[in-house]
């Protein structure tokens, strides 16, 4: 399953089916997802202070398929903007990404579809809890979604405080410390970081527009 998928589920209520969060910062963090899975492919880079051009900049280090349909999509938008900044591609990445994502995962059983929701059961809340209330060390992937839950701002909505025993504030910084641990790449760190940033400014553009 693929990282932006298993946020998908994440931030989706697995009992009401509707979404935890806004969809206007959510799309972005989605599309991030993409970008970030595509970097811990090999697929996709930065240029560095060495490189031609600017520092920085989006270069794509592998153009074979990813072997996905959704990530092979995703690779052919960063491929058209090499040379571009990471939030140059969020818009293009996350257009129509939670409607496939959602279609897919229904497809797969993963979700049952119903007018106005999404039903299922999502194990990766298991792995997500257990780094946030365990504090178990959590693998690639579970940092990587630990980061963007993070920059969404809704940790306390996959994690219940009431049940783990800590507060929103706790759940908060053990996920900001997840978020910050030197468990990435340089590349990968400013992938997130500019996703982060994406999110954060469509959350603001959301709460400004009212």
């Amino acid at each position: 399953m693929l990282l932006a998928e298993n946020l998908l589920l994440l931030v989706t209520d697995d009992a009401s089916g509707r979404l935890y969060v806004r969809t206007d910062p959510l799309d972005p963090a989605l599309a991030g997802a993409n970008l970030i899975e595509l970097t811990m492919m090999g697929k996709v880079d930065l240029s560095g202070e060495g490189s031609a051009g600017k520092p920085g900049r989006l270069i794509v280090c592998e153009t074979s398929p990813a072997g996905d349909e959704v990530l092979d999509a995703a690779l052919r938008i960063v491929l058209a903007r090499t040379g571009h900044r990471p939030s140059a591609v969020m818009r293009p990445l996350g257009r129509d990404l939670r409607r496939t994502l959602y279609e897919r995962l229904a497809a797969a059983g993963a979700v049952r579809a119903e007018p106005a929701r999404v039903l299922g059961v999502f194990p990766v809340r298991r792995l997500v809890t257990q780094a946030l209330v365990q504090q178990a060390a959590p693998d690639l992937g579970s940092a990587v979604l630990i980061a963007l839950v993070h920059a969404l701002k809704c940790e306390h909505k996959i994690v219940d405080p009431r049940l783990s025993g800590l507060s929103r504030r706790e759940l908060r910084a053990r996920a900001e410390q997840i978020a910050q641990s030197s468990w990435t790449s340089q590349a990968l760190r400013q992938m997130i970081d500019a996703t982060t940033a994406a999110v954060k400014s469509a959350a603001a553009a959301a709460a400004s527009a009212g």
